[in-house]
C-alpha cells in the first residue's frame, strides 16, 4: 500500500471513530444577556439541584458540549440575574440541539427527543391556555348566572379531560425513549392505575432505574392489587377510642362496604363529605356501610371532624398521616378516595365521588 494511501485510511478510521463516539453541542442564544454572565446546566432529582456544567455569555450566545450521560431525566439550562430568571428543558442526546432562551417561551430544537417534546408542549400549552381562559372567567365575571357557572365548570371539565388523554397518548407514542420516560414519571400518578400500569409495563429496562420511577412502579403495583375486580385487602387500625379493629369486622356485615380515604385537614375532604353521609343516610337500610380510614396524625383534630362533619359510620386510623398503612396497601395518593367492596370481598368501584356515589349503590341495590 503507498504511504498516501495508508495516511488517508487512517485518517477515514479516526474519522468514523469520533463519529461512533457521538457527543452532543448546545448552541444556544439568550436575548439580553450580558458578556462574561453565566449559564449553568443542572440536574434535578427530587427537590435536590445539581449544577452539570457551566458556560459564558458572549454576543448573547453560549455553548456546551459533552457526551450525554445514562440519566434519562432532562437538564435544566439556568440563566439568571437581578431582572430576568430564565430556563430551558433539554434531552441531552447525540446532536446538535439549538436553545433560544426567552423569559416564559424558551424553545428547544434540534434532535429527536428535543423536537418531540417541543411539540407536545406546545399543543399541551393550548389546552392550559383553554383552562386558564376559563378559569378566570369564572373567577372574575361577577355578572355570571349559576346556569353559566355550571357550564363553564363542565367546559372546564371537557377540556381538562381531553389534556389527559393528550398527555397519555403522546407519553404512550413515545414510551420507548426519554421523552415517554420522563412524561411518564411526571404524569404517572395522574394517569388510571390501569393506564399507568401498561404504560409501566411497555417501558424499556434501562428507564426504571431513577428513584422517582422506582417510588411511581411500587405504587402501581400495590393499586394493581387493589382495582376494581381483586379481592380487598384487610388491614388493622384503631378507632378513636383507641380500640384495636380489622377492615374485615365490617366488610361481612353489609352488602355493600365504602371504604372512604380522608383526613381531617384535607378541605376537599371535608367539601365532598355531605355527599358521603346523603348516601350513608339514604342506603344504610339497604345494607350499605362506610368505614373511614383517616390520614390524620392528631387524634384530638380527627375526632372533632368526626363531630363536625356528622360522621356516623365506623372510623379507623393509624395516625400516620401521608404514611399511613391502609392508604399505602390501596395506593392511595390523593384524598378523598374510596373503594366499594361487596359482602364477598370484591372490589366493584373505585374513587367514587358526589352523586356517583348514590348512582352507584341505586344500580347495585335495587
Amino acid at each position: 500500500m503507498k504511504k498516501g494511501l495508508l495516511f488517508a485510511a487512517v485518517g477515514v478510521m479516526a474519522l468514523a471513530a469520533c463519529q461512533e463516539k457521538g457527543g452532543y453541542t448546545i448552541n444556544g442564544t439568550i436575548a439580553g444577556a450580558k458578556d462574561g454572565e453565566y449559564v449553568y446546566m443542572r440536574y434535578y432529582d427530587g427537590r435536590e439541584a445539581f449544577t452539570l456544567d457551566s458556560a459564558i455569555v458572549k454576543n448573547g450566545k453560549f455553548e456546551f458540549k459533552g457526551m450525554p450521560d445514562s440519566v434519562f431525566a432532562p437538564k435544566f439550562i439556568i440563566y439568571g440575574n437581578e431582572d430576568q430568571n430564565i430556563n430551558a428543558t433539554v434531552f441531552v442526546e447525540d446532536g446538535t440541539i439549538n436553545v433560544d432562551m426567552a423569559e416564559g417561551n424558551s424553545k428547544v430544537s434540534g434532535t429527536p427527543s428535543n423536537d418531540a417534546f417541543a411539540a407536545f408542549i406546545e399543543k399541551y400549552s393550548g389546552f392550559e391556555n383553554q383552562m386558564t381562559a376559563i378559569a378566570t372567567t369564572f373567577r372574575t365575571d361577577t355578572t355570571l348566572t349559576d346556569v353559566q357557572k355550571d357550564s363553564l365548570v363542565e367546559a372546564y371539565d371537557k377540556v381538562s379531560e381531553e389534556c389527559m388523554d393528550y398527555v397519555y397518548a403522546q407519553t404512550e407514542a413515545n414510551i420507548n425513549n426519554a421523552v415517554g420516560a420522563y412524561m411518564l414519571q411526571s404524569n404517572g400518578l395522574s394517569f388510571e392505575v390501569e393506564q399507568a400500569n401498561a404504560l409501566l409495563e411497555k417501558l424499556p429496562q434501562k428507564f426504571l432505574a431513577s428513584s422517582a420511577m422506582t417510588r411511581l412502579k411500587e405504587h402501581v403495583d400495590n393499586a394493581m392489587n387493589t382495582v376494581v375486580g381483586k379481592k380487598y385487602i384487610d388491614f388493622t387500625m384503631n378507632t378513636p377510642e383507641g380500640e384495636t379493629v380489622k377492615l374485615s369486622d365490617f366488610v361481612g356485615k353489609n352488602k355493600y362496604t365504602l371504604i372512604d380515604f380522608w383526613a381531617s385537614w384535607c378541605g376537599p375532604c371535608r367539601q365532598e363529605m355531605p355527599n358521603v353521609v346523603d348516601a350513608y343516610k339514604q342506603f344504610k337500610s339497604k345494607g350499605f356501610g362506610i368505614v373511614g380510614v383517616s390520614l390524620d396524625k392528631d387524634a384530638d383534630k380527627w375526632k372533632q371532624a368526626i363531630k363536625d362533619l356528622n360522621i356516623t359510620w365506623p372510623q379507623m386510623s393509624d395516625l400516620k398521616a401521608w404514611q399511613c398503612e391502609g392508604a399505602k396497601l390501596y395506593g392511595v395518593r390523593a384524598i378523598p378516595a374510596t373503594v366499594l367492596v361487596d359482602q364477598e370481598g370484591n372490589i366493584v368501584a373505585r374513587d367514587l365521588r358526589g352523586e356517583d356515589i348514590a348512582a352507584k349503590l341505586e344500580e347495585l341495590l335495587k
